[in-house]
């Protein structure tokens, strides 16, 4: 029994849909091999980091799902960010729709963050100096110009494991994936 009571550490992310993926993907993929970091998913985060039990993770996700339709995002800009996970991001516009959908997600997590939801797209995480941001933020306008005012679909939520502490993201993995409704 004591397994079930063991907390993990939880994030939920909203992906984006096939047509859009793929183009964040070879961005993220262009940046890394060029500046490092460690590979992971195109993804928004709806729930940050919160430890729970496995089993109040699945109730929680669940619900999240049931009562949340596929949402649009719109790219306000690239820009970067203070710390590995936030390093260089596309920052998405607070538009009622995306800030309805963190609002949502968080009150099913029974998140008490004070944090004001920031919607945002990692496209890459790594330590760098504030040089080193910028010129991986101007190296992605380089390789993806169209980027701003970009519209797209989050169509599925992801319940992940994310040991923040792990910056290999090795021990990240995807617990349980939903279709959101159209």
């Amino acid at each position: 029994m004591e397994e079930l009571k063991k907390k993990d550490v939880y994030s939920v992310w909203a992906l984006p849909d096939d047509e859009t993926e793929p183009r964040f993907r070879k961005l993220m993929e262009d940046l890394r091999s060029e500046f490092s970091g460690p590979r992971f998913d195109p993804h928004v985060t709806v729930v940050g980091a919160t430890s729970l039990t496995a089993d109040e993770a699945k109730k929680m996700f669940e619900e999240a799902c049931d009562g949340l339709k596929a949402y649009t995002a719109t790219v306000d800009r690239i820009t970067t960010g203070t710390f590995f996970y936030q390093c260089v991001f596309l920052l998405l516009k607070s538009t009622p729709e995306v800030m309805k959908a963190g609002e949502h997600c968080k009150n099913h997590f029974q998140c008490s963050t004070t944090t004001p939801y920031m919607p945002h797209l990692s496209l890459l995480y790594a330590e760098l100096d504030e040089e080193g941001k910028k010129k991986a933020q101007e190296k992605a306008y380089v390789l993806d110009n169209s980027l701003d005012g970009l519209s797209f679909r989050l169509n599925r939520l992801v319940l992940c494991k994310t040991d923040t502490e792990d910056k290999t993201l090795e021990s990240w993995e995807k617990v349980a994936v939903c279709n959101l409704n159209p």
